[in-house]
């Protein structure tokens, strides 16, 4: 007998019934979901620990977006999730954690002003790029990667409009990227245009300065996405209007509208 945490194994006569649940997933994360208004997604790893430097990073992140009125996203755990959460709790923004049943590391962190639990991790990766204006991926393992290449692809491919995707912490991630310079790009498997959907950062100020001027100026709807913004920028003055842009549909295939 297949063992029963392996949830896509030994489907069988019980695929009908389990699409049943999947649905059931899906129209609760849509509906709890879809009066967050702009939000962003912040990804990075369950192991860190709160002296740990990605962990007082991504508090850091998430309280100075909340204060600009910004709801935050993250897997609902502990590490730089349980960060985020705390951040934007402490800022008295909306703290989202979107949880993942698993036999090790996952528990709701107690910092998540609305909490939502997912059998599947689709389901759950959907809710992370649909209601997000922007993304923050700190340095993380295995699930950390998959949720930044898998959002990128989405980019990549226009399934979802040019959302800012930031790799925040350069010492991290410029050994990657330059691997994907050298090897990837070299063998004409990507190109310079599709690598600068990334960018990398290690100022919390500037990082929440891009998102705040991406979000204000809807940046993701111009095909130059963030890379259209000067390179020097006169400081902004007064706030963008946030409060009232609502929820933004990351989606562009929608039925009936040619994309």
């Amino acid at each position: 007998m297949a063992d029963s945490q392996f949830v896509l194994e030994d489907m069988g006569a019980k695929d009908t019934w389990r699409v049943f649940r999947m649905m059931a997933e899906l129209v609760e994360g849509f509906d709890e979901m879809s009066q967050i208004g702009p939000a962003v997604s912040i990804f990075g790893s369950a192991r860190c620990k709160p002296h740990d430097p990605e962990y007082v990073l991504a508090e850091t992140i998430a309280k100075k977006l909340a204060t600009k009125g910004f709801a935050i996203i993250t897997g609902g755990g502990p590490g730089v999730m349980e960060a985020g959460n705390k951040g934007a709790l402490s800022a008295g923004g909306a703290s989202i954690g979107l949880n993942i049943t698993l036999s090790r590391e996952q528990g709701p962190n107690p910092y998540q002003t609305k909490s939502l639990d997912f059998r599947y991790f689709f389901v759950r990766k959907l809710m992370f790029v649909k209601y997000a204006v922007a993304f923050v991926i700190l340095p993380g393992g295995f699930g950390s990667l998959d949720e930044l290449f898998e959002t990128v692809t989405l980019i990549q491919t226009k399934k979802i409009k040019r959302f800012p995707m930031f790799l925040v912490g350069s010492k991290f991630w410029n050994p990657l990227l330059a691997w994907l310079k050298t090897e990837v790009i070299t063998r004409g498997f990507l190109t310079e245009d599709e690598l600068d959907l990334l960018t990398v950062v290690d100022d919390p100020d500037e990082l929440v300065d891009h998102i705040v001027w991406c979000n204000n100026e809807k940046c993701y709807l111009t095909p130059e996405g963030l890379s259209g913004r000067r390179l020097t920028v006169d400081n902004q003055k007064g706030e963008p209007d946030i409060s009232s842009a609502g929820t933004v549909d990351n989606l562009i295939d929608k039925p009936g509208i040619e994309t």
